[in-house]
């Protein structure tokens, strides 16, 4: 019976809560050359793997996901009455919310290349849920047709047997276009010696801090084998367990020898220190996110912050869109999906006002489009883009709006009576144009054939009446230049 008791020691059940429960299930672990047996659970004993995790993680599931549908004119709405904006944004399985499901899928994709969700859909093709599962019970079997499916253990050992069609899978870097590739394991021998590392640290300190092994100098002989193992035995017996931290003494003039390499000389510190930044440097995370300061500095941080997002962030949401748009929606589905990273992208108080100030004075961007932006509800009136009117240069304005302006005399009812029956919009135009005019002349200093064109254009005359005009004009003051264009244009 001592047989079977052992084997049911590792047997693995649905109700078994032990480290052992899931033992024939999870992948067979590769010893690394310090020692150590690196997977990615036990990578996850590593401070610095579980921070990386999980601020991957967290920061794609607090992304928000959103669904647009293209527009004609070349821009997008947003949908939030359609299947799978329910689906992925708000109820992904009958388990979890967004932020879980998300949550999870994204620390499989970072710890083991790969994360795997079961589609269960309805009638019409819909899907309704996204059932995940964990990447160490799901094995890829080729088909000989050169089709795949997916053969996956559930916890009470059954096997389950789906088509791809059947199955959502996340991919991550892959070698072969069909399984990502596992950073852990691609990094095993650097994890490893980060492990050894730790539990060479846990077992100094269990230690007393002190250097393990050391020999004893006995100037004497034992008088034989016997009486060396009876002594040997006594002094460690003495110097273990209960009794361990008490007074050591010897007798008969022996010295107690402490060998062992020290901290200071194997660099264990420095060791340490190094493999934070490796396990960073493996996760694409700025050490600083992980509470690394040793090189950070205020002006630096900002900026990898934001290297954070564009090299970092940015590839994984691109990963989850594509599949998202290539392996979940149905045909005929125009619709594109997009993680928002406007939050991210915020900055502090005093860069977003000067954002949103660039953008409505310079009429990209609406008043109510920056009020929307900071989570404030929009007003009636602003929703017109403000026209800029210093954006060319003063010669091109008084060229072009002149010719806007006069235009709109072509909609009015343009009198034909003499002076005294024009209306008075008629007569603050002429004085307005009449206004740029005499300054564009007064800059230049003189009147040639350019000018007399836009004096023509701008007032409604013929060129050869205002050439007339033009000789008898001595001065190039703008106040005298002012009051005969003034009169010339009120004469017609």
């Amino acid at each position: 019976m001592g047989i079977f008791n052992l084997f049911d020691r590792f047997k693995a059940s649905a109700s078994d809560r032990s480290p052992w429960g899931d033992f024939f299930f999870e992948p067979v672990s590769v010893r690394s050359v310090s020692g150590m047996r690196v997977s990615a659970d036990s990578a996850m004993r590593l401070a610095a793997v579980y921070a990386c995790v999980r601020i991957l993680s967290e920061t794609m599931a607090s992304l928000p996901l959103v669904v647009y549908r293209a527009r004609a004119d070349g821009g997008k709405d947003r949908v939030t009455d359609h299947w799978l904006y329910r689906l992925l944004g708000k109820k992904p399985n009958r388990y979890q919310n967004p932020f879980e499901w998300r949550e999870m899928l994204q620390g499989h994709l970072a710890l083991r290349g790969n994360a795997f969700c079961q589609i269960l859909a309805n009638g019409r093709g819909e899907i309704t849920e996204l059932i995940p599962i964990h990447p160490d019970r799901v094995r890829m079997e080729l088909l000989t047709e050169g089709d795949y499916r997916y053969r996956i253990q559930n916890q009470t050992g059954h096997e389950l047997v789906l088509p791809r069609g059947e199955v959502w899978h996340l991919r991550g870097l892959s070698s072969d276009g069909l399984l990502g590739l596992s950073p852990i394991e691609l990094s095993r021998e650097s994890l490893g010696m980060a492990l050894a590392a730790q539990d060479y640290g846990a077992r100094f300190f269990n230690n007393d801090a002190k250097p393990t092994g050391g020999w004893i100098e006995f100037p004497g002989n034992f008088k034989d084998a016997e009486a060396k193992r009876v002594f040997r035995e006594s002094y460690q017996a003495a110097q273990s367990g209960a009794n361990r931290g008490k007074v050591l003494v010897l007798e008969n003039g022996m010295k107690f020898h402490e060998v062992g390499v020290t901290n200071k000389d194997a660099q264990f510190l420095e060791l340490r220190k190094f493999q934070i930044t490796d396990i960073a440097r493996l996760f694409r995370v700025p050490p600083h996110m992980i509470a690394d300061l040793d090189r950070a500095t205020f002006s630096n941080i900002e900026q990898q912050s934001l290297e954070f997002v564009m090299h970092t962030m940015t590839p994984w949401a691109e990963r989850w869109e594509a599949s998202i748009e290539a392996d979940l929606m149905l045909n005929g589905d125009e619709l594109e999906i997009e993680f928002d990273f406007a939050n991210l992208m915020r900055g502090d108080a005093a860069s977003r006002s000067a954002y949103y100030q660039s953008g409505i004075q310079n009429g990209w961007l609406t008043r109510n489009e920056a009020r929307i932006a900071e989570n404030l509800n929009p007003i009636n009136g602003l929703d017109q883009p403000l026209r800029p009117l210093n954006m060319v240069e003063e010669e091109d304005a008084e060229e072009q709006e002149p010719e806007d302006e006069d235009s709109d005399t072509t909609d009015a009812d343009t009198p034909a009576e003499p002076d005294q029956e024009m209306s008075q919009r008629f007569r603050k135009l002429i004085e307005a144009n009449a206004q740029r005019l005499a300054r564009r002349i007064s800059k230049k200093g003189s009147l040639d054939a350019q000018e007399i064109a836009l004096i023509a254009q701008a007032l409604g005359l013929q060129e050869p009446e205002v050439r007339a005009w033009s000789l008898s004009q001595t001065s190039t003051d703008e106040p005298v230049l002012l009051k005969a264009l003034i009169q010339l244009g009120n004469s017609k």
